[in-house]
């Protein structure tokens, strides 16, 4: 870890710092406020300070949580990164729950989530939980230094030896989206997500020249129209397929814009595509149409990464409503809750296919990398591809192999925490980067991104 001994500290986390923000919690915690269940024991490493940095070297902001122990040189770091409400989920864990946790065994990391998980009395949500998240991990983190083992070795080793990514691709027309995907099986790539520009509309996942990128991305001129999705999509996945053949799995995101009778629709027609999952069929609050889209058609269906609750999930696993569960460590607190959802995955016969674009850090990324080698319920791990300013922050990031991720064979997560580098890429103000989302229907009602 690169230590800057000049690099200031603030109360908060609003204020900017040469291009991270960072902010200690203040408390001296008197070991006598703590409850006293915590202090007949003998353990020597407790927690004696949490700190939160915020960078952007992938270009979006990053929340990332240091948790310091009285072992000198023993630390956590954890991933809180949402990059729509950073300021608020870096005041979260400033400000609500490192106090809470100083002076607390570090080793306690079930107490300590559900101490941290109740005390909002109002539970759960994204901002909540995207800062317990970073919390939690930083406590597995350090619970595999202290072993001195590499972190899937402490959830049972490995079920398999490493796991099968997916990565991006995009374009206008069938044979361009083709040959990109070719190109990614030469990389080793078996699973290659495809997305398709629609003309005229502001389609999820596709980039195209610079300056119509900068505008769908930040001043949303292009309208979402559904209809222009629906007969054009389709065929073009279905041509995708017969020009790449069998050899290779294609995945496809609809992003949660369809409504259920547009998402039958869909489902009946993307038929000859033959994908290996559709994504985000149905927003969140259309859950309970799930099970219809089984009589549509036979692609099976992923969900999840919007998801804030296991109940969310366990309804959809109960009902076999669903293939693939999109799990999003930080949005769900942590490993702690996540690993047991997929655990109950696992038992419904569920597969997992943890969220992983580039606004999950790469320590959220290891986090992930570790749960997936060490789970029989694993299905394909989401993939980005990080820029050389995200590698120079994170020393020992996952970067994908021959189309694999494999878990690193450092103790604890197995990625460190450059400040003087994160410094150089400072996070851009409230509302800047959330203007991507911004996004309006043909009539001009808002829309889901």
């Amino acid at each position: 870890m690169t230590t800057s001994p000049d690099l200031p500290f603030a109360l908060t986390a609003a204020e900017p710092t040469d291009g991270v923000v960072l902010a200690r919690a203040p408390w001296d915690t008197d070991p006598a406020d703590l409850d006293p269940a915590h202090l007949d024991r003998d353990d020597t490493v407790r927690i004696t300070g949490v700190t939160t940095f915020l960078t952007a070297p992938q270009g979006c902001p990053y929340v990332i949580v240091r948790v310091e122990t009285n072992v000198p040189g023993l630390y956590g770091l954890g991933c809180s990164s949402d990059p729509q409400r950073t300021l608020a989920i870096a005041s979260v864990v400033n400000d609500y729950l490192a106090p809470m946790v100083i002076g607390r065994p570090a080793a306690d990391i079930e107490d300590i989530h559900r101490l941290l998980l109740n005390s909002g009395y109002w539970r759960g949500g994204s901002i909540a939980n995207n800062a317990l998240a970073g919390i939690d991990v930083a406590l597995w983190d350090i619970a595999g230094k202290r072993a001195g083992l590499p972190l899937h070795e402490l959830f049972g080793g490995r079920a398999r030896g490493g796991a099968a990514a997916y990565t991006h691709v995009d374009g206008f027309t069938a044979g361009e989206i083709a040959e990109k995907v070719l190109a990614a099986t030469e990389k080793g790539y078996r699973h290659v997500r495809v997305q398709v520009a629609v003309p005229g509309t502001d389609t999820y996942g596709t980039a195209a020249a610079d300056a119509a990128e900068e505008r769908r991305r930040h001043l949303r001129e292009d309208r979402w129209d559904s209809l222009s999705y629906l007969h054009h999509v389709p065929p073009v996945l279905a041509e995708i397929r017969s020009l790449v053949g069998d050899g290779v799995e294609l995945l496809h995101d609809s992003h949660e814009r369809l409504t259920p009778a547009q998402a039958r629709r869909f489902m009946a027609e993307i038929e000859p595509a033959r994908l290996f999952f559709v994504e985000d069929l149905l927003a969140p609050e259309d859950a309970d149409h799930f099970a219809e889209m089984r009589l549509a058609g036979s692609t099976p269906l992923a969900v999840g990464e919007l998801y804030t609750e296991a109940s969310q999930y366990t309804r959809l696993f109960t009902t076999r409503s669903i293939d693939f569960a999109r799990l999003r460590i930080p949005t769900l607190g942590g490993l702690t809750t996540t690993r047991k959802i997929l655990a109950a995955a696992e038992l419904f016969g569920v597969r997992s296919a943890p969220h992983g674009p580039g606004d999950v850090s790469p320590l959220g990324q290891a986090a992930n990398v570790a749960m997936n080698v060490s789970s029989h319920a694993f299905g394909v791990q989401e993939a980005a591809g990080f820029r050389e300013a995200t590698l120079e922050v994170f020393p020992g990031a996952p970067v994908a192999r021959g189309g694999v991720l494999y878990p690193s064979t450092k103790p604890g997560l197995g990625v460190d925490f450059d400040e003087a580098a994160a410094r150089k890429y400072p996070v851009t103000a409230p509302g800047q980067h959330d203007r991507w989302a911004l996004l309006r229907a043909t009539d001009g009602a808002a829309q889901r991104p």
